[in-house]
């Protein structure tokens, strides 16, 4: 609040509603509810903005230091309107009206309410949260003030027929001329057009060579939650479940390959990328999570048996990356011959083993098998038994074949992809060996990769190449964030801050609030790159972004949404000619639009918690806060914990909040009403 704005009084400082006195010092011209405020309206013949709020609604309070504590915004409600504050606990009967008007109008519902008024007090339009500024298609809310009052105005006879004008004259000062302007509606045109890029008989984008495109498919699964369009979902596990069963996954040894040659996924480019198996990993845990399909969940776990097996460094962090060649041949540690399937099983089992993993005499690749399931050969549980006995006894004979190449140097940001996707995917497949693998890992990246709160970026035998680059730090925040929530341990939120101070400090382009690859003290760069298209893995501008979203919850500091906003309106606004080059981006603005923001507190918060973190992770955040030793002083979730009788949630979405949940089973029955209101 500024200092002008405390030397002054509203009418609020005679209440006595906490509520209504932390607004007591705004330079609004606020009002009660009440027969005076009602009469002023009528006598002034101005029209009335009712703000509902209630003391632990986050976003009323955004909302009031955004707009409620600026001079000029309130100069412009002042002589505009007749501002009436309201606390929705102790007038539950006017926020239930307005409410359910706001409803019939078509709007979303939650706190704050933001409704305008008749001077008699009749419902004529509103909302929720109102950014200051345009944002993300969104009008400014001074954009907002002046286009209804002059409706009123200009046509106070004609306003329930100028609504729809009313909103076309907003949906224009939310996008500019002049102006790029990425909002949901443009999410949600981009993810069809890339939806209709998809290959309906083999799953992901049409034409060879294949690759992953886990970016993609994240994106593609955002527009399903965002739009209960099942045709996203089943373009994203369609296509997970023809690489599940095609010659890009070693279905002896878990772990996909790089991409496929080919665009039936058979043939794979065999080296294997501990990035992509992170990414993956994650996606099949949502496709398990959402249709439960045993695939799905055996393929993750598979996948994690070979990061164990053969990717687990002695410390504990994970290799790089497994060669596609040994013996000088591409691809011969993985592929068969019929006959050395019929040596090792023998004839009968090997016929069988054949008819389901299209093996031949003459062979798939280039004489050889390469093991697949494309051809969805019928098979009951029974044969699914039979044949992982099988496998096993193959997978033990091809140890003793000359090895591929293992790069087992220690990648920071490739090891945060993965320690973030073992927590994600650990608690969906409810397997707490996952979360144990992630902090072994964690921990040893801290303990031998870091100086200081700074990063290195490759470890091998002792020795550290030092200073990391902007993905690592963007990797292990992530990683960090996703093990805070998992467990509430505040030393994984504590490296979180003191990393993102260090990023910031050496890595951060003061003219775009984006990210160079290098440090600003790298001694041996001509130039330091900037780039911002994804490559292979998320650009880390974009993984950036989203740890700033979640940081401005979990920290409880504003001032990390404000920079993630910054962040993704520049980048995107200069990248509007290529979209498609910076997918993870616009997954980072679906969460900065959308994110369910909840926090659990009293004696059961971990109970609440566990139900939390089962929603899928691309879109909620979860903030325990047990007492108020669990939380800084000015973290704003203090606010819910005073409020809170009892254990509960405290629930907020794409800038609203819902009432409390007092229940756990009702998180998620909370979050899908807000985002269908």
């Amino acid at each position: 609040m500024s200092s002008s704005s405390t030397a002054h009084e509203n009418r609020l400082a005679q209440a006595t509603s906490p509520y209504l006195l932390q607004h007591k010092h705004n330079p609004v011209d606020w009002w009660t509810w009440g027969p005076e405020a009602l009469a002023e309206a009528k006598t002034s013949n101005r029209p009335i903005l009712l703000s509902v709020g209630y003391a632990a609604c986050h976003w009323c309070h955004v909302m009031a230091h955004e707009s409620f504590e600026d001079e000029a915004t309130a100069r412009v409600m002042n002589e505009l309107f007749v501002n009436i504050k309201v606390d929705r606990e102790e007038r539950p009967d006017i926020d239930q009206i307005y409410m359910n008007a706001l409803h019939l109008l078509g709007e979303q519902g939650g706190w704050p309410l933001t409704m305008f008024l008749t001077p008699q007090a009749e419902p004529v339009w509103g909302g929720t949260y109102f950014p200051k500024e345009t944002r993300f298609g969104r009008p400014a809310f001074v954009d907002v003030l002046r286009e209804v009052a002059r409706l009123f105005r200009e046509e106070p006879g004609r306003i329930e027929q100028n609504r729809t004008a009313l909103l076309s004259r907003l949906a224009d000062k939310a996008r500019p001329a002049g102006k790029v302007t990425i909002g949901l509606k443009e999410l949600d045109a981009a993810a069809m057009q890339v939806g209709n890029m998809f290959d309906r008989v083999n799953g992901g984008l049409r034409g060879a060579p294949k690759f992953p495109q886990p970016a993609i498919l994240e994106m593609l699964w955002r527009a399903g939650l965002r739009t209960g369009d099942a045709r996203f979902f089943e373009t994203v596990e369609h296509s997970l479940e023809r690489m599940s069963e095609g010659g890009i996954y070693d279905h002896l040894g878990g772990g996909f390959s790089r991409y496929s040659v080919d665009e039936r996924w058979l043939v794979p480019h065999f080296e294997k990328m501990l990035y992509d198996n992170a990414q993956l990993l994650e996606l099949l845990a949502l496709a398990f999570q959402r249709s439960g399909t045993p695939l799905f969940a055996q393929r993750a776990r598979e996948t994690v048996e070979w990061l164990r097996r053969e990717m687990t460094t002695d410390e504990g962090a994970f290799a790089a990356s497994l060669d596609a060649d040994s013996e000088g041949e591409e691809g011969k540690f993985y592929v068969w011959s019929k006959n050395e399937i019929v040596e090792l099983i023998g004839p009968d089992a090997a016929e069988f083993f054949a008819r389901h993993y299209d093996v031949t005499d003459v062979g798939n690749f280039e004489g050889h098998n390469i093991l697949n399931r494309l051809k969805g050969t019928p098979r009951s549980q029974a044969d699914e038994t039979h044949l992982s006995n099988l496998r096993a006894t193959l997978l033990e004979a091809r140890v003793g074949r000359v090895r591929p190449g293992l790069d087992d140097k220690v990648l920071a940001d490739w090891n945060g992809l993965m320690i973030a996707a073992l927590v994600n995917a650990g608690i969906i497949v409810d397997e707490p060996n996952l979360l144990t693998m992630a902090k072994r890992a964690f921990d040893f990246i801290t303990v031998n990769m870091s100086k200081g709160d700074r990063l290195g970026h490759s470890w091998r035998k002792g020795k550290l190449l030092f200073p990391g680059l902007a993905s690592d730090f963007a990797a292990m925040i992530r990683a960090a964030l996703a093990l805070y929530e998992a467990t509430g341990e505040r030393i994984y939120l504590n490296q979180a801050l003191a990393w993102q101070n260090a990023f910031d400090s050496h890595y951060a382009d003061s003219d775009t609030g984006g990210y160079y690859l290098s440090a600003d003290d790298a001694s041996d760069l001509l130039l330091r790159p900037h780039s911002t298209n994804d490559d292979a893995t998320p650009n880390p501008n974009a993984v950036a972004a989203q740890n700033l979203v979640r940081l401005a919850v979990l920290a409880g500091d504003d001032k990390w949404r404000a920079k993630a906003d910054r962040l993704m309106e520049a980048i995107l606004s200069a990248a509007e000619r290529n979209l498609f080059g910076h997918v993870a981006l616009l997954n980072a603005l679906d969460l900065r639009l959308r994110a369910a923001e909840i926090v659990v507190t009293g004696s059961a918060a971990e109970r609440f918690a566990q139900a939390a973190l089962k929603l899928p992770y691309l879109d909620r955040i979860v903030l325990r806060a047990a007492s108020v030793t669990d939380l800084p002083a000015s973290h704003p979730a203090q606010e819910k914990l005073k409020a809170a009788q009892a254990s509960a949630a405290f629930v907020c979405v794409g800038e609203r909040c819902s009432l409390p949940a007092t229940e756990p089973s009702q998180i998620a029955t909370s979050v899908a009403a807000m985002r269908m209101s």
